[in-house]
């Protein structure tokens, strides 16, 4: 097995993401090529052939990309796949499977512009309600969001370890901007990596669906000796099919606080004050927090005192560790690739009628600079 040596790196940032799932000890990942997610597959494929024991599938499509990690990780592997817009709209259906099967994958998604073919070499920031609501049915997910090709091999590794401590897929949002750019990347040593697997029965057989107090089960594996039943209707801690309202009701309210009552666990989030007493906050996230951070310091230099808050965690959000962050604020400024949607969720944890809230939405596909940020603000504050 060949994993990189620890030191320093130039790399392309689909490529530090490949690497992170590799450090991560991925086994299995099957994907269709997209832009601009096509070199994530590529170099898992190059990659994976030092490994005798990780596999690399290129699928006929999407839908079958969705459906070959689900049944890898029942069989043990931890795996992936990788896609942009068009693509994940293709995998929601088996993406809602695998949200009620309770099975552990990563889905990494590099976004660019939509709807549709849209833009596929321009940045966008569009996918933030689909990776959240994109399947049907009610569950909850896990998003992480990196801002730089070092967190595309950081928080990926982040991406594996909440999969499998929670037995769920995990949305891995990037921005195409970053899958194409070139950064330094300090590669760790491996034994310094914290990797988490998966809880397994403590005896044979064990039910499939059967929860600890953590609300999580363990997950028996096929061809282990387990009477393993999996099915994507609504069902009994045995797997068995069962469509008692009572039974689906516990089922699907499951699935949904086994990440709620977690959540301060898994947010991640970075907050920077460039002043005392700021009363204006930019917030963002991806690679638009890069240029909103450089805005919030200009300001703040400027004479415009502006904190900086950037989410590496998009779902779950926990209002209770943003709240305290947004309460003390007169102006928050959130800066996104779209026409607004983060915004709505920042809107919701407010609920306090005497902040200010505005969007600012670059939708072209283009990036504003940090200077066109902080002028937009400067110029909202003057009119407040």
């Amino acid at each position: 097995m060949k994993f990189l040596e620890p030191g320093k790196y130039l790399m392309l940032g689909d490529e530090a993401l490949a690497e992170g799932a590799i450090m991560a000890d991925c086994k299995f990942v099957a994907g269709y090529p997209i832009t601009p997610a096509s070199e994530v597959l590529s170099h898992i494929a190059r990659r994976f052939v030092e490994f005798p024991d990780r596999f690399y599938v290129q699928m006929e499509d999407e839908i079958g990309s969705m459906a070959a990690i689900i049944g890898a990780s029942w069989a043990g592997a931890k795996a992936m796949t990788a896609t942009s817009g068009p693509g994940f709209s293709l995998m929601q259906e088996n993406l809602s499977y695998a949200y009620m099967t309770e099975t552990p994958c990563v889905v990494a998604v590099l976004q660019r512009g939509g709807p549709s073919t849209g833009q596929p070499t321009y940045p966008a920031q569009q996918e933030f309600y689909q990776a959240r609501y994109g399947a049907h049915g009610d569950y909850a997910s896990i998003v992480l969001s990196p801002w730089s090709v070092q967190e595309m091999f950081d928080l990926v590794i982040d991406a594996f370890n909440y999969a499998e401590r929670y037995r769920v897929p995990v949305i891995f949002l990037a921005d195409g901007e970053l899958a194409h750019i070139r950064e330094p990347l300090i590669i760790p040593p491996k034994e310094e990596i914290k990797l988490e697997t998966r809880k397994l029965p403590s005896k044979v057989p064990y039910p499939a669906f059967l929860p600890d107090d953590d609300l999580i089960p363990p997950m028996p594996l096929l061809g282990q000796g387990h009477n393993v039943l999996v099915t994507g209707s609504s069902h009994e801690p045995s797997g068995l099919r069962n469509y008692d309202p009572k039974i689906a009701g516990q089922l699907v309210k499951r699935l949904r606080d086994k990440i709620e009552v977690h959540k301060s666990d898994i947010f991640q989030y970075e907050y920077t004050s460039f002043s005392d007493h700021a009363k204006n906050l930019l917030i963002s996230f991806g690679v638009t927090a890069r240029m909103t951070w450089a805005a919030a310091k200009k300001l703040t230099e400027n004479g415009i005192p502006t904190d900086f808050l950037r989410l590496k965690t998009l779902w779950p959000l926990d209002d209770n560790k943003l709240r305290p962050i947004i309460e003390d604020k007169e102006n928050i400024f959130v800066v996104e690739l779209n026409l607004g949607q983060l915004i709505r969720e920042i809107e919701r944890i407010i609920k306090i009628p005497t902040i200010n809230l505005f969007g600012i939405n670059p939708n072209t596909g283009a990036l504003l600079s940090s200077n066109e940020i902080a002028e937009r603000v400067k110029k909202i504050v003057g009119e407040v």
